[in-house]
């Protein structure tokens, strides 16, 4: 989550690094940890308050410069930025396009409702887009139903559509970041709601037009994705494993040395992190493609084995460490 916060540091930024040291610290080293000075920065993390600085602004954490554990040396080139995107884009203009021709054809008078269903399924991988089509669907269909049971209720007048309005409103925006199908059955009557402010309309016919168009949507935007395939999936884990290998090997270079500055063994540490996040990344967004060159999983699993032991033992060499401040081990210093 730090590295993809962008290259530049902020006090936030460098305050929520900080406290990742610390708890990479208390894993390497329990005994030397305070197990209520950690509940207590969690807690506060949690709330909404500032986020917690354990020792203030401008100190030192097991000897690294606070924000260190969060920036990357280097932005990643173009083709890892952007490269993953295409076949989504790809997926979603032709989804878009084969929902509103196929609604048009079937005479439906609101097209834009298949539209939004067909871009809001594509996903990192297909696996992922069949899971948001079951729920776009069956959130749709309920929040129909519950539209025909609300809509004599919204008919009474101006004021109870507003309040209908405004309770489906705030169920959309209080159940969408928890549970997309949940949040949908809220967003389905509101948009039906909507359409009344210009003037009465049928329900039975919006019931019957929203109904269409979600299948409809669901259906093209769910076979634009079977019709592109994400070719480039296994070649970038491949890419992510060969970065991960390399990381690994460099990280244990480091560790050979009876006496490596606390710098490199950091920067080591960084490297590897972000190449096994970038690697997880990279293969859960192929394992769900039906049309893959991909290894095999085992392979993937057995890389991040390794790479995750030898970044326990970073952690364990860092701690071990003396302060160069103090001259003593960051093991025997008390957060």
């Amino acid at each position: 989550a730090l590295l993809a916060a962008g290259i530049r540091p902020s006090v936030t930024r460098r305050a929520l690094a900080d406290l990742v040291v610390r708890a990479e610290t208390a894993l390497a080293a329990p005994a030397g940890a305070d197990p209520t000075r950690l509940r207590t920065w969690s807690r506060a993390l949690r709330g909404t308050g500032a986020v917690p600085r354990p020792d203030g602004p401008g100190t030192d954490v097991a000897g690294a410069r606070p924000g260190a554990a969060g920036e990357r040396t280097a932005p990643p080139p173009p083709r890892d930025r952007f490269g993953p995107l295409v076949p989504i884009v790809v997926r979603t203009a032709l989804g878009c396009a084969l929902a509103g021709f196929a609604s048009l054809a079937l005479g439906i008078g609101r097209p834009y409702w298949a539209l939004v269903t067909a871009a809001a399924l594509h996903q990192a991988g297909l696996t992922r887009t069949w899971s948001r089509t079951v729920q776009r669907v069956v959130g749709n269909l309920a929040g129909v139903l519950l539209f025909a049971a609300v809509a004599p209720v919204a008919h009474l007048g101006p004021l109870a559509l507003v309040l209908c309005c405004l309770l489906f409103s705030f169920g959309a925006e209080a159940l969408i970041g928890r549970n997309y199908w949940l949040g949908t059955v809220c967003v389905t009557p509101l948009a039906l709601l909507v359409t009344e402010f210009a003037g009465h309309q049928r329900t039975g016919d919006l019931v019957t037009e929203r109904t269409v168009d979600t299948l409809v949507g669901a259906l093209a935007g769910f076979a634009a994705a079977l019709a592109v395939t994400n070719r480039s999936a296994g070649d970038r884990v491949l890419r992510r494993l060969g970065a991960a290998d390399r990381a690994r090997e460099g990280a244990e270079r480091v560790l050979a040395d009876p006496r490596p500055a606390p710098a490199a063994l950091e920067s080591a540490r960084r490297d590897l992190a972000a190449a096994l996040a970038d690697l997880r990344t990279a293969a859960d967004a192929a394992a769900g493609e039906w049309w893959r060159r991909t290894p095999a999983q085992e392979r993937v699993a057995l890389a991040e084995q390794a790479g995750h032991r030898t970044l326990a033992a970073t952690v364990r060499r860092r701690v071990l460490l003396p302060d160069p401040g103090t001259g003593t081990h960051t093991e025997d210093v008390r957060p």
